[in-house]
């Protein structure tokens, strides 16, 4: 499931881009527009390379002294 969901986003990024990059106008609306989308892009790009936390695994303490 995981990889599907990268393979998703990373779809989702590039058409953001690409839509970005259509809006090349340079009034109010195209301004706002590419802002919006520029916030959007930032946003699946982090969920894109965001890593699960990790799981910490605590291995039995031993003495110095024990050796």
């Amino acid at each position: 499931m995981e990889s599907s969901l990268t393979r998703d986003l990373s779809a989702a990024r590039l058409h953001l881009e690409r839509a970005y990059h259509y809006l090349g106008g340079n009034d109010d609306t195209c301004r706002k527009a590419r802002e919006a989308l520029d916030l959007l892009i930032e946003a699946v790009a982090a969920a894109e390379h965001a890593r699960p936390a990790a799981k910490v695994i605590e291995f039995p303490s031993q003495s110095r002294n024990a050796r």
